[in-house]
């Protein structure tokens, strides 16, 4: 992931700065990003955050219906 902006990217659930480098993060970080539309409570709004592994992997273990895993050869 690179931030053309260069600013320090902190995880939205437990505010610990991931650690970054000329722009790159070092290490990996789930991004979300969401644009509601009508009938929400939250129309044309839009929200994004990130989250650190350790939080991500502590989140998806709470979910009643497991998350799809798929396996990939290489990284883009």
């Amino acid at each position: 992931m690179e931030r053309e902006d260069n600013q320090e990217v902190y995880c939205n659930a437990c505010g610990r700065k991931l650690k970054k480098k000329n722009g790159l993060l070092l290490e990996d970080a789930f991004e979300a990003r969401k644009d509601w539309g009508y009938f929400s409570n939250k129309d044309l709004e839009s929200h994004q955050f990130t989250l650190c592994e350790a939080c991500y992997d502590q989140i998806i273990e709470n979910f009643k219906i497991p998350i799809t895993k798929k396996n990939t050869r290489e990284a883009l």
